[in-house]
């Protein structure tokens, strides 16, 4: 049973930072793309930036580029996102993603980042 678990969104003032983290586990993602999403309140979740397992290529939506950075820690198969420079319109839900190919995916259950202006 493949579980996503994030930890880490909280409250932050414009210009802060946070750091993101998901624990994955019950499987072997070495051909996965992890990826962070998220969703703000009347909008649709949109996707943030994504990390290969293997290799580690990443992948930033413009919104995000520069300020966010996307990384993961092999040994304890746990992918962070770490945001700075953050704006009110960082604000939402973030959830964590696993995908392999198109066919497969599993999300977390998402945490909450707020952004006060």
């Amino acid at each position: 049973q493949v579980q996503l678990v994030e930890s880490g969104g909280g409250l932050v003032q414009a210009g802060g930072s946070l750091r993101l983290s998901c624990a994955a586990s019950g499987h072997t993602f070495s051909n996965y793309d992890m990826g962070w999403y998220r969703q703000a309140p009347g909008k649709e979740r949109e996707f943030v930036a994504a990390i290969r397992w293997s290799g580690g290529s990443t992948y930033y939506a413009d919104s995000v580029k520069g300020r966010f950075t996307i990384s993961r820690d092999n040994a304890k198969i746990t992918v962070y996102l770490q945001m700075d420079s953050l704006k009110p319109e960082d604000t939402a839900i973030y959830y964590c993603n696993a995908a392999e190919g198109e066919a497969i995916n599993y999300w977390g259950q998402g945490t909450q980042v707020t952004v006060s202006s």
